[in-house]
């Protein structure tokens, strides 16, 4: 399915994005994966050359092995990657609860740790929105968050954002 629709390249952009959304729904489909949440471009960026030389291996010498092991390898390793990371970042979660439980029992609440771990950034109105105080109260524990070395402002046009940059290192690696 994925070889036929890069075939014949429907669109004049992104043929290569949709084509993988498609492999993901067919997974799905499929009953081969639960959550159509991996991330397989970044396979393919990295061996491009190999990616499109099997497409052209198909094409030209109807060598169709190469291509489904190449895809069954990206499918593998690209799920691997993602559940370690999904660990790296449970195990953060969990190390920066029990910091800041220690260190600043007052801010500490479980809402206030999914909301720092729902993005790699922060505002004030995203604890406001979970309910967690009013504008002052959370522009507090966020100053305070920032004090103690688990966050980091930074000004973007007039809003101010803070960057949960341990979890931003996590999301960033190779």
């Amino acid at each position: 399915m994925h070889y036929q629709f890069e075939a014949i390249h429907p669109f004049e952009d992104g043929n290569g994005r949709t084509g993988r959304i498609l492999l993901l729904l067919y997974l799905h489909l499929e009953k081969l994966l639960d959550i159509p949440a991996i991330y397989l471009s970044e396979y393919i960026i990295k061996h491009k050359t190999e990616y499109y030389q099997k497409i052209r291996n198909i094409t030209e010498k109807n060598e169709w092995e190469s291509f489904i092991l190449y895809m069954l390898d990206m499918v593998e390793t690209t799920s691997i990657n993602g559940l370690n990371r999904l660990n790296e970042i449970t195990s953060l979660m969990n190390a920066m609860s029990e910091e800041i439980k220690e260190k600043l029992p007052k801010v500490y609440s479980k809402d206030l740790i999914e909301v720092l771990f729902k993005l790699p950034y922060i505002k004030r109105q995203f604890l406001m929105d979970a309910g967690l105080g009013n504008p002052k109260t959370v522009g507090n524990y966020l100053l305070s968050l920032e004090e103690n070395g688990f966050l980091k402002s930074t000004r973007v046009g007039k809003e101010k954002l803070y960057l949960n940059y341990r979890l931003m290192n996590v999301l960033e690696q190779d």
